[in-house]
């Protein structure tokens, strides 16, 4: 079956008009243009008032900023904002403070939460997960502990865990599964566009809706701007597929849809789930050359810990649903049903703008913070706060082998010029950054120790730790953690290590443009 295709030049219009008025660009424009008439008048009828003005507004402004509980780095990009364009910052400052829009997914949301609560493993205690931990591996009790007693997540045992190292090993491994599903397929995902990949998918999926499986599939609302007709919902109802756009952009001024659905989850019957850093579109298995060679890596996860991902699916799906529409029992196995025998301990975990915890923030820092011999990460962005800069640059410095692999070949430009202007930084403390030399890397992994590691779809940048919903799962003395561990060996050794000469020889523009960029990091 052919994936429908935009063959309406109307609906191109109208899906570019809501793009254009709902989007930040266009509210800054507004404001640049405000800021610009007012200016003319003030110079023209106020004269030296219109400084006088401006410069109290902005102190005001700054002493309000500084006294707030947002980041540092956050706090310095916003006085910086504010005290060169006052007219632009100030509205745009209380235009996301104010949060429009954003309240009533919060709400949603919540509710959503303290609905499946009650269906999650008890929280953690000395005589179960936990406890083990406690006495097996201590550094890991305690973010375990973190993840089940403050953001909800548990941990389990029973579950086998197996790693790829390419999306293409995981689409071959979801397509076998997709075929054996007998009752329920969920799928959730940021990025789905028409090609190999997702014209297989769907083709599985159409068929298994007219065999009587419950099929439904949920992405991120951005989809609609060039990949999906905004229809596509619709056109998939009428395959049998329940499907969802997750905030879809309509001409409504809100902040919520600065927040995006980033998470990929695929949930088979109950006892299979994936996630990891691969969407649904051709160039995650190289069907599709765009910056050289993609590599990214996904889990797969089959036992007691898909009941989470299950979970985490229905909480984001009925958030646009009446409360009480989902008994969530009919899609929850009793755990004798999917124990696996296999050893380690697994903490799917989600991560959510909506509250005060930055769960994935949080897990990276802890495995920095923690490791004793060494750190590995991967990751396609490299945007840091100074609370992660401190952890990477501290943990090198008393001798635990810090190692970066980035892309060689950047998606986008900017992140990239903005990665490198940490770069000095962290190699001077000690830190070594590999670039990928055959093009492009979109995993998101962390290896500590031998003992933990995290695969998802947290990156290292202020949109995921920040804005995005997010997901991963914790890996604890998991035998699939020797997979990761000969992952990273292979992919350092295709990659290049980031010299000071190197730094040194960085392009003029590069240099330049990064460290501007640096400034406004947090909105990006």
């Amino acid at each position: 079956m052919s994936v429908p295709v935009i063959t309406d030049n109307k609906k191109k219009i109208k899906r570019g008009f809501f793009a254009v008025i709902t989007g930040r660009t266009f509210i800054i424009a507004v404001l640049l243009v405000v800021q610009l008439v007012l200016l003319i008048w003030g110079f023209e009828r106020l004269g030296e008032y219109i400084h006088l003005g401006s410069a109290f507004a902005s102190a005001l402004m700054l002493i309000y900023i500084m006294n707030t509980g947002s980041d540092p780095t956050v706090k310095l990009t916003w006085s910086f904002i504010v005290a060169l364009v006052p007219v632009v910052g100030i509205p745009l400052y209380f235009y996301i403070k104010l949060d429009l829009g954003h309240r009533a997914v919060q709400k949603s949301i919540s509710r959503c939460i303290e609905e499946t609560r009650p269906y999650f493993p008890l929280r953690s205690d000395g005589e179960g997960v936990t406890g083990v931990l406690e006495k097996s591996a201590p550094e890991a009790a305690s973010i375990a502990r973190y993840l089940s007693d403050t953001a909800g997540f548990p941990p389990y045992m029973g579950s086998e865990v197996e790693y790829f190292p390419l999306g293409e090993r995981k689409f071959e491994a979801m397509v076998r599964d997709l075929e054996a599903a007998e009752s329920f397929i969920f799928m959730e995902y940021f990025i789905v566009s028409p090609g190999r990949m997702w014209g297989t998918i769907l083709n599985i999926l159409t068929r298994k809706a007219r065999e009587g499986v419950e099929v439904r599939f949920m992405y991120d609302g951005t989809c609609a701007f060039a990949d999906m007709p905004y229809s596509y919902p619709e056109e998939l109802e009428k395959l049998g597929i329940r499907c969802k756009m997750f905030a879809p952009m309509r001409p409504l001024v809100s902040t919520h849809y600065n927040n995006r659905d980033h998470r990929k989850i695929l949930v088979v019957d109950g006892k299979t789930a994936y996630t990891g850093g691969v969407n649904l579109a051709d160039e995650y298995i190289n069907e599709k050359l765009r910056f050289g060679h993609w590599k990214d890596t996904a889990i797969r996860v089959h036992g007691e810990a898909v009941r989470s991902f299950t979970l985490m699916f229905l909480q984001m799906w009925n958030a646009s649903e009446r409360a009480g529409g989902c008994h969530y029992e009919q899609y929850l196995l009793p755990p004798e049903q999917i124990r696996a025998e296999s050893p380690g301990i697994v903490i799917p975990y989600g991560d959510s703008p909506m509250d005060a915890e930055r769960v994935g923030e949080t897990v990276y820092l802890h495995l920095i913070n923690t490791a004793r011999s060494y750190v590995h990460i991967m990751t396609p962005y490299l945007i840091l706060d100074g609370v992660a800069m401190n952890a990477l640059t501290a943990a090198a410095k008393r001798g635990v082998d810090v190692r970066i692999i980035l892309p060689h070949i950047p998606d986008k430009k900017y992140a990239f010029w903005l990665a490198k202007s940490h770069y000095r930084e962290l190699v001077e403390a000690g830190v070594k950054i590999f670039e990928y030399t055959p093009g492009f890397i979109h995993a998101k992994v962390f290896l500590a120790d031998d003992t933990m590691a995290v695969v998802g779809t947290v990156n290292l940048d202020y949109r995921s730790l920040y804005h995005h919903f997010e997901c991963a799962a914790l890996l604890v003395d998991t035998p699939c953690i020797d997979d990761i561990k000969a992952d990273f060996a292979d992919t350092f050794s295709k990659s290049h290590r980031v010299t000071r000469e190197d730094i040194a020889h960085e392009k003029f523009h590069v240099r330049f443009f990064g460290s501007l960029l640096k400034i406004v990091a947090p909105l990006m």
